[in-house]
């Protein structure tokens, strides 16, 4: 486990020095040299060399960065040790002998490396201010669906392929969608920076998306359930074989694709059929976090509404506090200007006296005074103790049903091995756990009269759920062969019937 966890952690830590380019110190610089090759590998151009590097650079950057091709060989160097980029030998460009020593490098991509760029890429990109729901994909999606149900009957292994390669990117578009949208409202919820100006003018907008978007989803979430039922009558297995055969990942095995197009369809089934009847699915999640979206919105322009109502808000009393604090040309000042805002100085806070006023007055701060004791109550909630009608008792009714069910399962399940245990003689089969937990619950029963103080006992009973153990007296003793082991008992033998007879 530990070599396990232990791998893991390495492995995690090499995919995370690929990104150490973003930090260090010329990052500039290796961003501009990671540009070229990008631009390269949009060309089809796939190595690269230094001078190839630098001359992209004087045409590209517009003066912003001036690196010769000496300056970019660490860089490019250092890119090769961090996993960024692999580097191979060129031996074409040796002009003499000492060149062709010299070993000139050319560079390319690694896998690893040209996604880790692309991620710092996109995030140096990305507009934080553009969030969106996808509302009109839906009906797309519902003709695509009904596409796909025509292609699968007709046998279009290409077609098939091609609209389940659209429906899965237009799934995952309008989750990303919607998760970059509601990361951006309740960063504009949560935040203290807003004003009421800045969300006023786009609460009108905002609220109508949200609406809008809700009640498309609430339209279209059962037909698109009903298309895909409809797909699947069609054979889901079919569809997927198709989709499969037509891909064209050729790095992958057959069955590697088609495993990969099985999840890409439950994910997109798990959208808007539920597993199981009751289940929510993920466009019901979608519509509860969009209405509650909305009711966030709503507080939000309630609470910016009463700020400019009021002229002044609890953020803007506590700024200027604040700043009184700061301005504060000494301690004692601060101290007078603290007892007097938040009257912390004397105890009549807590509307109390100490039961001696003569030995300790009320006007004495409580700095100087010794502790007063209080309530619990008082202590807990701020509310002096009175008498009053007693709490309400809280049930958990659900646990008590679980728990009730619970109890009602083990009592059918001990009557159910009571009848089985005196179904036949106990001594020539091997009891299973149940039997011998029904039997050693009879056994002590039975056994408070084995030992008497005095005189000998030839046998006694016990009995429960249904069925009577008799123990007597015996000769030698007796074997039970039992789930658990063996069961040994010296002088006495066991006999178990149902109530009223053999069962």
């Amino acid at each position: 486990m530990e070599e396990t966890q232990r791998a893991d952690f390495e492995f995690s830590d090499e995919r995370l020095r690929l990104f150490s380019f973003a930090t260090a110190e010329k990052r500039g610089d290796y961003l501009w040299v990671l540009r070229a090759f990008d631009s390269a590998r949009a060309a089809y151009v796939v190595l690269l060399h230094a001078d190839d590097v630098a001359e992209w650079i004087r045409r590209n950057s517009a003066g912003a960065a001036e690196l010769s091709g000496a300056e970019i060989g660490p860089l490019l160097d250092q890119l090769h040790q961090w996993g960024v980029l692999e580097r191979s030998y060129d031996g074409t460009r040796a002009a003499t002998l000492a060149e062709y020593r010299n070993r000139h490098y050319v560079y390319q991509f690694s896998q690893a490396g040209f996604q880790a760029y692309r991620a710092v890429a996109g995030v140096l990109a990305a507009r934080l201010d553009e969030a969106a729901l996808s509302r009109l994909v839906l009906p797309e999606l519902l003709a695509d669906l009904n596409a796909l149900a025509a292609a699968n009957t007709a046998g279009d292994a290409e077609r098939v392929y091609r609209t389940l390669r659209r429906l899965d990117a237009a799934l995952t578009d309008m989750a990303a969608r919607a998760a970059h949208f509601y990361l951006s409202l309740g960063d504009m919820v949560r935040t203290t920076e807003i004003t009421p100006e800045a969300f006023l003018v786009h609460k009108d907008a905002l609220l109508a998306h949200m609406r809008d978007f809700s009640m498309d989803l609430a339209r279209f979430a059962p037909r698109l359930a009903n298309a895909i039922g409809d797909i699947e009558e069609t054979g889901v297995d079919e569809l997927i074989e198709r989709a499969a055969g037509c891909d064209e990942r050729v790095l992958l095995s057959p069955q590697e694709r088609e495993a990969d197009w099985r999840a890409r369809w439950q994910g997109l089934r798990t959208w808007f059929v539920a597993a199981e009847p009751g289940d929510s699915t993920e466009a019901d999640r979608l519509r509860e976090a969009t209405m509650s979206a909305i009711a966030a919105v709503l507080s939000l322009l309630r609470r910016v509404t009463e700020t400019r109502r009021g002229g002044v808000s609890r953020e803007s009393a506590l700024r200027h506090l604040a700043g009184w604090f700061n301005a504060a040309p000494s301690t004692d000042s601060a101290h007078a200007l603290f007892d007097t805002v938040f009257g912390l100085g004397r105890p009549r806070h807590l509307s109390m006296e100490h039961p001696d006023a003569d030995l300790i007055p009320p006007g004495r701060s409580w700095w100087e005074a010794p502790p007063l004791e209080i309530s619990r109550t008082l202590a807990e909630t701020g509310r002096p103790p009175q008498a009053g009608a007693p709490a309400r008792i809280q049930r958990n009714d659900a646990s008590v049903r679980r728990l009730r069910e619970a109890q009602l399962g083990a009592q059918r399940a001990r009557a159910e091995a009571a009848k089985s245990l005196a179904s036949a003689n106990i001594y020539e089969r091997e009891l299973d756990d149940g039997e011998t937990e029904v039997l050693l619950r009879l056994l002590d029963a039975a056994s408070t009269a084995w030992v008497p103080v005095s005189g000998r006992v030839e046998g006694t009973t016990g009995s429960d759920n249904g069925v009577t153990l008799t123990v007597s007296s015996h000769p030698g003793s007796t074997v039970v062969r039992t789930s658990r082991g063996l069961l040994h008992l010296n002088g006495r033998k066991l006999d178990v019937r149902a109530k009223g007879g053999r069962a």
